[in-house]
């Protein structure tokens, strides 16, 4: 059965289903993100919010046709796309907006500046955002495991300290260490799947 069929307990499957807990969690994991593209195109923080409830309101209506067809497809990488167009549809609106009569030096300053509609850069800031979008997926599964489980897991994956030396602070095993790391990242995927990639 293809994957697209199959039942699935990922955030996509689970967005797929139109499960309410799960759109919490991708405006949880994304909308930081989402936040961070528009401040880049020069969205004030007054109309950050509106923005990104459409650009959420986008994603669940053209959610169906997202597909990773091509190497290099991602969600993260389609998020922006409708980001984009989101920026574009509220630049178009505030062209068509008056402008404020007598103008001041702050406004003159305004319009000095450089159009930010199409941020620049953007490349350079994947890995960064990757790891933001992995942390914040992280804090959306903690409170699933005990206190010991979590340190096991942080202390070998983010911290990358050896699982010998984790088991002998923990009064463990390794192989405990091992299944403590195993568990964690087994939920992460189960809960965020490939999205952020």
């Amino acid at each position: 059965m293809p994957p697209e069929s199959a039942t699935s307990l990922t955030l996509l499957g689970r967005l797929r289903a139109a499960d309410g807990d799960a759109w919490t969690r991708l405006v949880a994991l994304y909308g930081p993100l989402v936040r961070h593209w528009l401040g880049r195109g020069g969205v004030t923080a007054a109309d950050a919010e509106d923005l990104v409830q459409e650009v959420f309101r986008e994603v669940s209506q053209a959610l169906p046709a997202f597909r990773r067809d091509r190497p290099g497809d991602t969600f993260r990488g389609w998020l922006r796309g409708v980001t984009r167009i989101a920026l574009l549809r509220h630049g178009r609106a505030l062209g068509r907006q008056p402008r404020a009569a007598g103008g001041t030096d702050a406004l003159e300053h305004l319009h000095a500046l450089p159009d930010a509609a199409e941020p620049a850069g953007d490349e350079d800031d994947e890995p960064a955002e990757r790891n933001a979008l992995y942390r914040r997926a992280l804090e959306l599964v903690r409170g699933e495991f005990e206190a010991k489980t979590w340190q096991m897991f942080w202390a070998c994956t983010v911290e990358a300290r050896p699982p010998a030396e984790v088991a002998v602070e923990q009064g463990v095993s390794v192989a405990a260490v091992r299944q403590a790391k195993s568990r964690v990242l087994r939920r992460l995927k189960e809960e965020v799947g490939d999205l952020i990639e």
